[in-house]
């Protein structure tokens, strides 16, 4: 350990945590953060709307907010906000910042037919810049915006500034945003719904993509095969038409059909689950997905993003799939074929423990001690 973090030690520190949208993964992380860490951290947030407006304009409004950042030895934010405006405004009064990459603007999938605006591509770059530490919620989405940042910078028409990879990449690391679980059946309880309950717990948005997981429910009907869906999911500010027709559609075997504010009900519903299914075309790192397999759900996935990194390898080829058709071939075996996974569902189970707060808080204690040292470096 080195010198400049020992000196810190035998003082509990004290950090600022500026989140410009606090909802969702955003908000869980934040509050386990302050509730797993020995240190001080005082939190200051904006509502989890306008994401554009946040990304934008959330700098200014901190700025006038925080009277003395001379009384931290940190700041902690996330993405949404442009890190280099606040910096810029506060000067030599801000201390050194870690900027956590829940997701990022590179990375991101567009809507069909509209393509990135590449000044939204610019935030991240500038962010990361300017902060002093950075973390990834996996090593997909680490990977993916280095690899998206070099496809960014050579669309540049000219004096394309290449130095920025490797200046970001000096200063980057990963750190799973951990989890924070209300308990977990013991591991011969597991609930075995009739007719098995098909858990979609994700945000009702483009990116999860919706379309498809219908398309397959739709597929198993015309098949034949019973079943149950619970639709948990958070539409932040209108309902896609696919669950509008989805309601039409499968009717009484919808037995959930909307957000559930209540924690202890919304892990009940996951406890009921027989399988949680992700179609998926961005995530980072899948907290939705971990929470239902935590309380005995069996997953399937599709085989990329960040979920062949959160499920064992040797568990891959049965419950992570190549396309829609074999999402459809696994999906059927599994919800006819309940009984023959006991075993490894305790096995996921067990796994999905070790992204609990309580292993994953220490961690970051460590790289908030990391940051103090780099003060005045």
């Amino acid at each position: 350990m080195s010198e400049g973090i020992v000196k810190f030690i035998n003082r509990q520190l004290k950090f600022l945590f500026l989140e410009p949208f606090f909802g969702g993964s955003h908000r869980i992380f934040a509050q386990n953060l302050i509730a797993h860490s020995k240190h001080t951290i005082d939190l200051v947030t904006l509502p989890d709307s306008f994401w554009k407006w946040r990304l934008n304009g959330a700098a200014l409004h901190f700025y006038k907010t925080i009277s003395d950042l001379d009384a931290y030895d940190g700041l902690i934010t996330t993405g949404l906000m442009r890190l280099a405006d606040f910096k810029a405004l506060c000067g030599a009064s801000c201390p050194p910042v870690l900027v956590y990459f829940h997701e990022s603007q590179l990375t991101y999938p567009q809507p069909s037919g509209k393509s990135m605006n590449f000044q939204i591509g610019f935030a991240d770059i500038t962010t990361a810049l300017t902060a002093n530490q950075i973390l990834f919620n996996s090593e997909t989405h680490y990977k993916t915006f280095f690899a998206k940042l070099a496809d960014f910078i050579k669309k540049m028409p000219d004096y394309p500034p290449e130095w920025v990879t490797a200046a970001i990449h000096s200063k980057s690391g990963v750190l799973y945003p951990g989890c924070s679980f209300e308990g977990a059946p013991d591991a011969g309880t597991f609930c075995d719904s009739t007719p098995p309950l098909i858990i979609w717990n994700h945000r009702w948005e483009f990116d999860k993509n919706p379309k498809d997981f219908f398309e397959v429910l739709e597929t198993l009907l015309e098949r034949g095969h019973d079943f149950e869906i619970a639709l948990l999911g958070k539409n932040v500010q209108f309902v896609p038409k696919q669950f509008i027709k989805a309601r039409k559609r499968f009717g009484n075997r919808i037995v959930q059909y909307g957000y559930v504010p209540s924690k202890k009900k919304y892990y009940e519903w996951l406890r009921r689950g027989t399988v949680v299914v992700s179609t998926a075309n961005q995530e980072n790192f899948g907290m939705s997905v971990i929470e239902a397999v935590r309380q005995g759900c069996l997953p399937l996935l599709p085989k990329r993003l960040s979920y062949p990194e959160i499920i064992p390898e040797e568990l891959h080829s049965d419950f992570l799939y190549q396309d829609n058709q074999d999402m459809v071939n696994k999906l059927a075996f599994i919800i006819e074929n309940v009984s023959m996974f006991q075993e490894k569902r305790k096995q996921l189970s067990k796994k999905m423990a070790l992204f609990e707060w309580e292993h994953l808080g220490g961690l970051y204690d460590e790289v908030l001690l990391r940051l103090v040292s780099t003060r005045n470096h």
